[in-house]
């Protein structure tokens, strides 16, 4: 709005200095009429001089009454037909909406443009070539943009949003075949190996820091005899050099029939849950009663606040890695853009069908909005931006038709002194 103002306020500057030069050349005019007419006796060349300037004053008056008309009352006096545009600023805005709606809102002048138009090969070159400019600042912009967009946002009530749909989609998925499949799956390419694996190391490094707390469970499950005898010790020893070895023979060997028992208990259980309706309504209970955990709901929005501040640090930092993936993810796609005619295709069909459809849902109300607008504006600012527009011109056809005037006057008076 302030360089609108800026922009409306230079036009007027040199409105009125144009203007101020026509005036001045319209007073030249009458100050050779009265020189021309003192000395007009003297010698043939004052009369026509004085014819020049007699018709040149005559059109200058004639062309500074049409453009004043135009604008407001001519020195103030209220004759009838002027001050045109401030009367009728309301026909003005009317003329301005039918005309814009009529050559340019209409669905298929819309649509004869965008055929001319290669809007995806466009914006394929503005992604690709444009390193600095007006590309750096697109960037920039959006950069901040999205992370403005996200500290506006209601931070809780929007992870509450979020959170609700997540366990809205989640509440319609049949969790239980799906991970009887991803269970099948894995265990047919042996994908599952490496995770057996670390659970067995798992097994055996949490058995080793919690020795003593099993070694006292045992001892307290022996009898007094045991105990009396110190074979509690023996046994709990025994029983946890055991389970190590085991532990361990699993662990280097693929082929260790432990192995096999568990891999036919996983194809078991992944059979269960894709067919047997009492495991799959047991996993359904199992996961309504996570959703509805405020345990949960309370480490879902600790996440989600952690993702949103860092989001918004690396979307105001410059020299984070979250730019340069957008940079390039938006060159890659404006080489796809650019070397594509498929894509193109589709992309210019989708901008062409969203154009022409948004002309004939929105074009009225764009037109009213045009029209409401002008119309609410005051008959200063009507005038104004309109003298803006055309005044300078308005203002040349004053000096035109003060030195046109001379010349008909010049030549009339010619054609009278030849006859």
């Amino acid at each position: 709005m302030r360089d609108n103002r800026l922009i409306v306020g230079s036009s007027l500057d040199q409105t009125r200095q144009i203007r101020r030069t026509a005036t001045g050349l319209l007073l030249a005019m009458a100050g050779v009429f009265v020189v021309a007419e003192i000395n007009l006796d003297l010698h043939p060349f004052w009369g026509y001089l004085h014819a020049f300037a007699e018709a040149a004053m005559v059109g200058g008056l004639a062309d500074w009454f049409a453009v004043t008309a135009l604008f407001r009352h001519p020195l103030g006096v209220p004759i009838p037909h002027t001050a045109i545009i401030p009367r009728k600023k309301d026909r003005i805005a009317d003329t301005m909406a039918q005309f814009l709606r009529a050559n340019f809102l209409t669905p298929s002048v819309v649509a004869r443009r965008m055929r001319r138009t290669n809007v995806a090969a466009n914006a394929g070159e503005f992604l690709v070539n444009r390193e600095g400019g007006e590309r750096s600042r697109f960037m920039g912009g959006g950069a901040e943009l999205a992370a403005e967009v996200l500290e506006s946002l209601d931070p809780e009530r929007l992870g509450l949003r979020v959170r609700a749909g997540l366990a809205s989609q989640l509440s319609r998925i049949e969790l239980a075949p799906l991970l009887g499949n991803l269970l099948e799956n894995l265990i047919a390419d042996g994908r599952h190996r490496p995770l057996l694996d670390g659970l067995i190391r798992w097994a055996g490094l949490t058995l080793e820091d919690n020795e003593e707390a099993v070694r006292e469970i045992i001892r307290s499950r022996a009898n007094s005899v045991l105990r009396w005898t110190g074979l509690d010790s023996r046994i709990s020893s025994s029983v946890l050099d055991g389970v190590y070895r085991l532990l361990a023979e699993v662990l280097v060997d693929p082929d260790h029939p432990m192995r096999g028992k568990i891999d036919a208990a996983l194809i078991k259980l992944a059979t269960q849950l894709k067919t047997d309706p009492e495991m799959q309504a047991r996993v359904e209970a199992v996961k309504m009663d996570l959703l509805e955990n405020p345990a949960l709901a309370d480490w879902w929005m600790g996440v989600w606040e952690r993702m949103r501040r860092s989001l918004i640090a690396r979307a105001r930092d410059p020299n984070s890695g979250l730019g340069n993936d957008l940079r390039e993810a938006l060159r890659e796609l404006g080489k796809a853009l650019q070397d594509d005619p498929r894509l193109q295709r589709q992309i210019n069909r989708f901008a062409r069908r969203t154009a022409v459809g948004m002309t004939s849902r929105y074009g009225a109300q764009i037109v009213a909005l045009v029209s409401d607008t002008v119309k609410r504006w005051d008959a200063g600012t009507v005038t104004d931006r309109i003298e803006s527009a055309v005044g300078r011109d308005l203002q040349f056809i004053r000096i035109n038709g003060t030195l046109v005037g001379g010349l008909v006057g010049v030549t009339l008076h010619a054609i009278t002194q030849a006859f």
